[in-house]
């Protein structure tokens, strides 16, 4: 299914078969497909770029569809990255993080840093920080495969 290019949102590149490898709702999911292009939220001649998930109800395209800018899907990248850092070690913590220091890092990103923490504000964080574990763990092949390629792209791109 080809995503609309009558929308607001303008694509340009488009993985139209997204359907498909949508990892573990693959074949069975109502995203049809993702896209790079303008922002539906150009103003007075201000271009932004942005990345669209496209969401099919199997009758109309769903309202439920995202559009988010590209430096917020890079840093999406970024915040899964460290995450998936961290967790690799997070077995030396008894609660899977020193809650003396939830933060796991800093990252400077345009003269100031984005923080990645725990969210110590989650009342049930012990709880939730083994099930996000353990689903990590579970997903481990998927969003392996996913991270070396991305990796394998960046390298060749000089990064």
């Amino acid at each position: 299914m080809k995503t609309p290019a009558t929308l607001k949102h303008k694509p340009v590149v488009v993985s139209n078969n997204y359907e498909q490898v949508d990892g573990p709702f693959a074949r069975n999911t109502d995203v049809k497909g993702l896209s790079l292009g303008l922002a539906q939220r150009n103003d007075k001649g201000n271009v932004e770029l942005s990345a669209k998930v496209w969401r099919h109800t199997g009758e109309k395209w769903s309202q439920n569809s995202e559009e988010l800018p590209l430096h917020r899907v890079l840093d999406l990248s970024i915040l899964i990255c460290r995450s998936v850092a961290h967790f690799h070690e997070a077995y030396r913590y008894e609660h899977l993080y020193d809650p003396q220091q939830p933060v796991i890092d800093r990252i400077g990103l345009q003269g100031d840093a984005m923080t990645v923490a725990i969210d110590t504000e989650n009342e049930r964080i012990n709880d939730d920080i083994k099930v996000f574990s353990q689903t990590l763990s579970d997903n481990d092949e998927m969003i392996s495969e996913r991270l070396r390629n991305l990796s394998k792209i960046l390298k060749d791109m000089g990064y």
